[in-house]
């Protein structure tokens, strides 16, 4: 290798026109210029290093929006769950407890014929055209007995039945007689009804004390 290709300290030869153009600048002068590349260098490396910081906390904040979203669609898949649930159970109720209103006002139907019944004297069963006709209310009772079974409709348990509050209501209290504890029930005065779980009217009862 030549003295034109080398300089004398070893480093890389310089382009001949750029040694022309070099020629009577002192030494000092040209490796300042060295030394300022290679510094700008290092300022390159330095903002490589720190575009990369930003973009390490640009992904950081992405993570974070994305755990954020999947939280707020767990939230509304859960909300959307309870509504459904909410309403598979309204709709559930409308059908199972639909002839609510209905059943209240056919009580009263069924009130007057036991009643009717309950006051048919014995020697009245014993004539053949009166027992026809009491026959007759005893079957259409029996009918009403059996639409009210049809629709959940049950008649509530009274005579010699514990006083219970939830479906009991006590009109009266009357002495005990030998045998019955207190809080006993001695007498429906009027019948109770549930319609399915619910209470459809309370039996009215007198209860011993």
């Amino acid at each position: 290798m030549s003295d034109n290709d080398t300089r004398k300290n070893g480093e890389p030869a310089r382009d001949e026109a750029v040694e022309k153009e070099l020629e009577g600048v002192p030494e000092e002068f040209l490796n300042d210029a060295g030394e300022a590349e290679g510094d700008g260098d290092d300022k390159g490396d330095a903002g490589d290093a720190g575009d990369a910081g930003d973009l390490n906390e640009a992904l950081a904040a992405l993570r974070a929006d994305l755990d954020a979203a999947k939280q707020d669609v767990l939230y509304a898949r859960a909300d959307t769950q309870n509504v459904r649930r909410r309403l598979e159970k309204d709709v559930q109720d409308a059908r199972n407890y639909a002839a609510t209103g209905f059943a209240r006002d056919i009580l009263s139907v069924a009130d007057n014929l036991s009643r009717a019944l309950d006051h048919v004297p014995a020697g009245l069963r014993e004539d053949e055209q009166a027992r026809r006709f009491v026959e007759g209310i005893e079957a259409t009772m029996r009918e009403i007995e059996k639409v009210f079974a049809q629709h959940g409709i049950t008649r509530i348990a009274a005579t010699g039945m514990p006083l219970d509050p939830n479906v009991h209501q006590a009109m009266m209290e009357v002495p005990a007689e030998d045998g019955q504890e207190p809080g006993t029930i001695v007498q429906e005065l009027q019948s109770g009804y549930m319609i399915k779980d619910r209470l459809l009217r309370p039996a009215m009862v007198s209860v011993a004390k």
